[in-house]
């Protein structure tokens, strides 16, 4: 039998931890599957779902602002900026696991049904609510993923480290930094790249699946590693299709909102330079917001159809 368990908000949760959890493998095209319904994402409770996706894009900028403010406010030197970049990481390794946890009950409360609202992102911060599952799946994730991409590096790599170090310093100290000026690429960059391309689609298939493991499928953290590997190793097609999918599109998106921010900024810069800037920002801000509710959605739909128990699975289902 299924364990079950009350959720915040007021329904329950039908977890999936059970006996015979198994995940599925799906055909290529669910790529633009779980994309699509990302996109239609919001149509049951848009104020909940939007809501939701807002606050977590908020929280997601202070980190951003505490090292713009360190960085350009102070001037401090590549090595203490490098300090800065790694206490405000390790602050979001807590707090981002705990938003996305809460992001993807709210889309499932919302999927499902039941009564939610935007605030209730902010659940899994109350005790009950598996916070420790969650920040501990993250933290490992976490600590997979650098060490994968720090063995990529020591594989194809030469002197990286020292390479970014020089960048940033050169970034730093120039007013407006060209070609010309940075440091010569290292050897084995371009190889660096691709195999961190690579490990990147791996690890974001786990970290999807896994996370849906733990904020919905009551799984504990090595199971949840378990079922998100296995999970990515039998959708490899759908993964690689949904992100050639994405990069198109956001590439096609950028260009028409760079020309539509572009006119947008000369027409108000017609009356001065600040209502330009003024009438660019809310484009701005509804374009981010919109790509963070259809990554979620994306996800949701990627682990719902992959390890969720009671998926709308597309027709093209691959059993296994």
């Amino acid at each position: 039998m299924p364990s079950r368990r009350m959720a915040p908000d007021g329904g329950d949760y039908a977890f999936t931890g059970m006996d015979n959890m198994t995940t599925r493998a799906m055909g290529p095209a669910a790529g633009w599957h779980w994309l699509k319904q990302g996109i239609n994402l919001g149509r049951h409770n848009p104020k909940a779902i939007f809501g939701a996706v807002a606050l977590v894009a908020l929280v997601a900028l202070i980190p951003s602002v505490i090292q713009l403010v360190l960085t350009q406010g102070l001037k401090l030197t590549p090595e203490t900026v490098l300090s800065v970049v790694g206490l405000t990481t390790l602050l979001s390794i807590v707090v981002y696991p705990l938003l996305i946890g809460g992001v993807l009950r709210v889309i499932d409360a919302s999927e499902n049904g039941r009564p939610t609202h935007a605030a209730a992102v902010f659940d899994t911060f109350k005790p009950g609510h598996d916070a420790g599952r969650l920040i501990g799946f993250g933290v490992l994730l976490t600590v997979l993923y650098i060490a994968a991409f720090v063995a990529v590096i020591g594989l194809f790599g030469k002197d990286f480290f020292g390479w970014y170090l020089q960048v940033i310093s050169t970034a730093m100290q120039a007013q407006a930094p060209s070609p010309a000026v940075l440091p010569a690429m290292p050897e084995g960059l371009g190889l660096v790249m691709a195999f961190g391309v690579l490990v990147g689609l791996f690890f974001g298939g786990v970290y999807t699946i896994g996370f849906g493991q733990v904020a919905l499928g009551g799984r504990g953290i090595g199971e949840a590693l378990v079922d998100g590997v296995k999970g990515t190793m039998k959708n490899v097609l759908p993964i690689v299709v949904a992100a050639i999918i994405v990069i198109i599109g956001f590439i096609a998106i950028a260009l028409v909102f760079a020309l539509v921010g572009m006119l947008v900024a000369v027409i108000g810069s017609l009356l001065h330079p600040t209502v330009g800037l003024i009438l660019l920002a809310p484009l701005y801000i509804g374009f981010l917001l919109v790509l963070y509710v259809v990554m979620f959605g994306a996800m949701y739909f990627m682990w719902r159809d992959v390890a969720g128990q009671d998926a709308a699975v597309p027709h093209n289902q691959v059993e296994v």
